[in-house]
């Protein structure tokens, strides 16, 4: 199989694997043959990636983090307690949800956790927020997993994570999905959010206070200006210094309705450029070394003029993956070969192609 933007998926072709929405419920199924009305749906509801089949890449396995069932689990969890609070705001958070939505986050981590694994699943437009939370949280439990962290951490920080964003139940949604620039008032009640979640959280003794800071801290800077306090460097907790890098790598890579997603590889450098600066330089060289650059499944062009699919990582050198040569240019190879980047260092990715 092999994952192809959209826009070059020519009629007739096999859905290798099922997309689904939301619910986890299944829209198309695998072996579907993708006809004109099929396409035209997926761009609108905004599905802009599809695995096809390709007798070229049978071989290739292109696994992901979590399965479909802890993901339907968080999925229900963060939608529960959201649906619940924006209801009912003086609620308590159903921590027994966010319990069991973050232990199987964390056994199917620790059970296929390395570089082979997708992060995240191909999503649509629809309901952001929670794929957002779910997202977020499947990265920071890998990185607190390359920390070295105990079960009990882990479970601190998961649900520190998957709740981070809880706040904003109080914001009002005109402001939230605003496209346009926010105004500074907007912009002041947005910044108040960390400290809606921390009182929520807190609030609930089956939380660690620990999580609690998670959401509190989250949008703080390694060397300062963050909010709400303007903390700096060791005063902001390490488990909101790692959602801090997990928050804005997601949503960086994630579609809006208003933007495109930011290629892996860019949001990768973001994150190690701002190193010492947004982020805490420790965390930063273990996410350097737990994600891709350049995903299992995206087409490159490299710097001799061949053009291929990566079609396995190397986890020492992250930045130099495998890649299934198909074509010279424009012209498809009748031989496609596979040339290891890590033995052929002065061959450089160039860019990023759709096919």
């Amino acid at each position: 199989m092999r994952l192809v933007n959209i826009k070059y998926v020519q009629e007739g072709s096999l859905l290798a694997r099922p997309i689904r929405n939301s619910y986890g419920r299944i829209l198309l199924g695998e072996g579907v043959v993708l006809n004109k009305n099929y396409l035209a749906k997926l761009k609108d509801i905004g599905y802009d990636m599809v695995f096809i089949q390709d007798e070229r890449f049978q071989d290739v396995e292109i696994g992901y983090a979590i399965t479909d069932r802890t993901k339907e689990i968080a999925y229900n969890a963060v939608r529960g307690v959201t649906d619940e609070l924006e209801k009912h705001p003086e609620a308590e958070i159903d921590a027994d949800s966010v319990r069991f939505a973050v232990l199987n986050l964390v056994q199917d981590l620790l059970r296929s956790f390395d570089i082979l694994s997708n992060l995240t699943d191909i999503n649509g437009y629809d309901e952001y927020t929670y794929h957002h939370s779910i997202n977020t949280t499947v990265l920071a439990l890998m990185l607190g997993i390359g920390k070295g962290f105990t079960q009990n951490q882990l479970l601190e920080l998961g649900m520190g994570v998957l709740m981070h964003d809880i706040g904003k139940t109080k914001i009002p949604k005109e402001i939230l999905n605003k496209k346009g620039k926010l105004e500074e008032e907007e912009f002041q009640q947005i910044k108040a959010h960390p400290l809606y979640g921390y009182e929520y959280i807190r609030g609930n003794r089956d939380f660690s206070i620990l999580s609690a800071h998670v959401a509190l801290q989250h949008h703080e800077k390694w060397k300062g200006g963050g909010y709400p306090r303007e903390l700096r460097e060791n005063e902001i907790h390490e488990y909101a210094r790692i959602a801090s890098v997990a928050d804005v790598y997601e949503a960086l890579t994630s579609k809006r309705p208003y933007r495109d997603a930011m290629p892996p590889y860019l949001a990768y450098e973001y994150i190690i450029v701002h190193s010492g600066l947004q982020f805490d330089p420790e965390i930063v060289r273990i996410f350097a070394q737990s994600v891709a650059p350049y995903p299992t499944g995206t087409g490159i062009e490299l710097s001799n003029g061949l053009r291929g699919v990566v079609i396995k990582q190397n986890p020492i050198l992250p930045t130099r993956p495998v890649v299934r040569v198909i074509a010279q240019g424009d012209q498809a190879l009748d031989n496609p070969d596979d040339l290891d980047l890590s033995k052929h260092l002065s061959t450089m990715i160039t860019s990023i192609v759709d096919y």
